[in-house]
C-alpha cells in the first residue's frame, strides 16, 4: 500500500511548533539550505522585482556568522547574488548546475556543461513561438529556460502549454520540463536536480557529518527533490500558506512548514540567535 504524501495543512508549523522542531534538531548543528523566490524574496509578477528586503538581507547575513548558509535557486546565480546583495554565501544557481562559494569559486561536478547550444537554440525557439502571447516572459538561464504565464489572460495559458509540449516533443530524449508556479521551466534531460546538488555540496563543503543536519527552506516544486533528498538525514520546510491553492494541496515531501516569507525572516532569526 503507498504511503500519501502530506499537505500544507498536515504539517507541523516550524515556529509554532517550536519544541517538535527543537527536538528534531536535537542540538545538532544546521547547514541551511535557502531557495530565492517565495522563500527569502515573495512571488512577483516579474522576476526581475524579486530584490531581497533589507531586513531578510541582515538576518541571512547574521545566520552565515553562526553556520553554513547556501542558497539554492533555479536562478541563473549571478542574477540571484544580484538580487540578494549578498556576495559572501555558496550559491547554487540554475537548478545547481553552477554552484560557486566566496572561498574556492566555482564547485565543479559531472552535470555542469555541455548543454549550452541545446538551451540556447531552445531559447530562440520559444521565444519565436510565443512573441504573439501578451503577458508571456522568457527568461533564458545557464542550463534552462523559463517561460512565466502569470500575466498573461486565462485563455491565453492553453497556448503557452502547447508551445511547450511541442518542444518537448521535438527535443524528445534531449529535453525535460517542471512546471512550477505559473512557469514552465524547460531543461535539459538529465538526472541533476536541486536535490542532487544539495547533497553534492555536503560532501564537498565538509557538512556530511553526524553533528549536522542539514535544513531546507523551499516553496515550489522543484524543491520536493531537495526534500526528498534530505529524508531521513536533515529537515525540509516548506513555504507556503494553507489558503494558497498554489501550494496547499500539492503533496510534499517536507517536514515542516512556514506560512510566508514574513515567517521565514523570523524563524531564520531565531537559528541567528
Amino acid at each position: 500500500m503507498t504511503t500519501r504524501e502530506p499537505t500544507v495543512c498536515d504539517l507541523p508549523d516550524a515556529l509554532r511548533d517550536g519544541e517538535e522542531f527543537a527536538a528534531r534538531l536535537a542540538d545538532r548543528r544546521p547547514a541551511v539550505f535557502l531557495d530565492y523566490d517565495g522563500v527569502l524574496t515573495p512571488i512577483v509578477d516579474r522576476p526581475d522585482d524579486a530584490v531581497m528586503s533589507g531586513s531578510m538581507r541582515a538576518v541571512v547575513r547574521a545566520l552565515a556568522q553562526r553556520c553554513s548558509v547556501c542558497v539554492v535557486s533555479g536562478r541563473d546565480r549571478p542574477i540571484v547574488q544580484q538580487l540578494m546583495g549578498v556576495d559572501n554565501l555558496v550559491v547554487a544557481g540554475s537548478h545547481g548546475f553552477d554552484i560557486w562559494s566566496p572561498q574556492e569559486g566555482t564547485i565543479a561536478h559531472d552535470a555542469a556543461a555541455g548543454f549550452e547550444d541545446l538551451i540556447s537554440e531552445v531559447n530562440d525557439r520559444l521565444r519565436t513561438a510565443v512573441e504573439s502571447i501578451p503577458g508571456v516572459v522568457v527568461e533564458p538561464k545557464r542550463a534552462s529556460v523559463a517561460v512565466h504565464y502569470r500575466l498573461t489572460d486565462p485563455e491565453d495559458r492553453t497556448k503557452v502549454t502547447a508551445v511547450v509540449d511541442g518542444l518537448l516533443d521535438e527535443y524528445s530524449g534531449r529535453l525535460k520540463v517542471t512546471r512550477g508556479k505559473m512557469v514552465y521551466e524547460l531543461q535539459p534531460k538529465i538526472d541533476w536536480h536541486k536535490g542532487k546538488a544539495v547533497l553534492h555540496l555536503l560532501l564537498t563543503l565538509n557538512l556530511d557529518t553526524d553533528d549536522v543536519v542539514p535544513l531546507y527552506l523551499g516553496d515550489d516544486i522543484t524543491d520536493e527533490d531537495a526534500f526528498r533528498a534530505l529524508a531521513g538525514r536533515g529537515i525540509g520546510i516548506i513555504v507556503g500558506h494553507p489558503d494558497d491553492p498554489e501550494v496547499a494541496n500539492r503533496p510534499t515531501a517536507a517536514d515542516f512548514v512556514l506560512q510566508s516569507t514574513v515567517e521565514v525572516e523570523r524563524f531564520l532569526d531565531t537559528l541567528a540567535r
